[in-house]
């Protein structure tokens, strides 16, 4: 049966229908933006800037001054002359979602990179910024996620919705330790952010640390740090979203970021070039509310959870430094990575003493909680004579509770101790721990 309309209802929608495409102009370029005049898009929106040939550049809008948008480019600013056409999406920047993901590795704004036969575009699309969860909706975790890690499953047990951030210096191992959860892990699918590393590493990460068993559950998301600054932030941000569709159709998402640091340097330089003012080490203030807001995204929702593992990269091994302060208040735990035990092969360098979980009093059992709690006993106690023990001037017998860590020491670091292509279940873990401190 066909229903006719009305003339009457056609003229009036005719009446306040916006027919006219808005279309700008470039005025001018100055650093990393672009000066457009004549438009009327919002934040975030999405325009195409048209240089002298066929060639199209996309764009974002990130501010105002003046009655000029400031636009950044999402790709190189290469052929961008004053008067270049500008013409408004009219939507914030998407993401194609769907099954076929799994196993592509994509580019920051989330096209495949090397395209393959197999893979066919979706028809679903997700904005790649959203908000986080309602906290009222978030279910509390209470499943543990096994990393296949001794270390960090012995003695910082970690639940499926936690968010944990791995701190290092360079080159201790960090990228590796993400490859060995990748594979191991008990997690549905791993979507991992390769964000502002070396164009050299990132296949050295996919062949060496992830390998095809890892790469078959997983969606890569890469962008190097030869991208433009808001390529490397919208990577981040599309990582996420991919994360979310998995975690509404009801899996487990372990979502890997190397690293957090690049990430918030990549808003600093957007921060700085549309005029914001420095604060704490240069960083603008943009850059300390974006963080709470990407970081929160992560968790638990009414279906499905993203467990968020996120690197980040300390100057000259200052746990303390700006964006380590402000990561550390917002996770749910950290694990630092050690210099001092690379530098003695200990790998994984985890100081599981300066780490912690905050969710393991929750997870852990009571006998698992003793375990480990023994475990980081005989270590402090170790450490805290270590210098004395290390020149021979302690004397067996004069303190007691030193004479059993310096027993069990070795033990107990052997058992810290792990091979790139081991792996571990809880309860493996969990008799190696009794054995190595009893």
């Amino acid at each position: 049966m066909t229903v006719s309309l009305p003339w009457d209802w056609y003229l009036e929608k005719l009446e306040v229908a916006d027919l006219a495409q808005p279309r700008g102009k470039v005025t001018r370029v100055v650093g990393l933006t672009v000066e457009v005049r004549g438009i009327d898009a919002s934040i975030g929106e999405v325009c195409h800037i048209y240089p002298p040939g066929n060639g199209v550049v996309r764009a974002e809008v990130v501010g105002f001054r003046e009655g000029v948008s400031l636009l950044m480019p999402l790709g190189p600013l290469e052929g961008i002359a004053p008067g270049c056409l500008v013409v408004p999406m009219g939507q914030p920047l998407q993401v194609s979602v769907g099954p076929h993901l799994l196993g592509q590795v994509l580019d920051g704004l989330g096209r495949p990179m090397e395209q393959r036969q197999e893979f066919t575009e979706s028809g679903r699309k997700y904005p790649v910024d959203n908000a986080p969860p309602n906290p009222l909706t978030r279910r509390r975790i209470s499943q543990v996620v096994e990393t296949g890690i001794k270390a960090i499953d012995g003695l910082l047990t970690c639940g499926m919705g936690q968010r944990v951030g791995i701190f290092a210096g360079s080159g201790v191992g960090k990228s590796t330790l993400l490859g060995m959860i990748a594979r191991k892990s008990n997690a549905d699918i791993n979507v991992i952010a390769l964000i502002g590393e070396r164009g050299r590493e990132v296949l050295e990460f996919l062949e060496k640390d992830l390998g095809p068993e890892g790469l078959r559950r997983s969606v890569v998301v890469v962008a190097t740090s030869d991208q433009p600054a808001l390529v490397r932030i919208k990577g981040a941000m599309v990582a996420m979203a991919i994360a979310e569709y998995f975690r509404d159709q009801g899996k487990q998402v372990m979502l890997m970021m190397d690293s957090l640091t690049r990430f918030a340097m990549a808003q600093r330089e957007v921060g700085l070039a549309i005029g914001e003012p420095p604060a704490t080490r240069g960083y603008t203030p943009s850059v300390f509310a974006v963080l709470p807001r990407l970081l929160e995204r992560a968790g638990n929702a009414a279906a499905g959870s993203i467990t968020g593992l996120y690197t980040v990269l300390v100057d000259a091994d200052d746990m303390n430094e700006p964006i380590a302060d402000a990561v550390r208040g917002i996770l749910d735990g950290h694990i630092v990575l050690s210099r001092r035990l690379a530098a003695k092969n200990h790998f994984p360098a985890i100081d599981v003493l300066e780490s912690v979980s905050r969710l393991m009093p929750d997870l852990a059992s009571r006998e698992h909680q003793q375990l480990a709690a023994r475990a980081k006993h005989l270590l402090a106690t170790y450490r805290q004579s270590e210098d004395l023990i290390s020149v021979g001037a302690y004397e067996k017998g004069s303190n007691p509770g030193v004479d059993e860590a310096i027993k069990y020491y070795d033990r107990i670091n052997q058992f810290l101790q792990q091979g790139i292509d081991e792996s571990f279940s809880l309860e493996e873990t969990l008799k190696l721990l009794q054995e190595a401190i009893f």
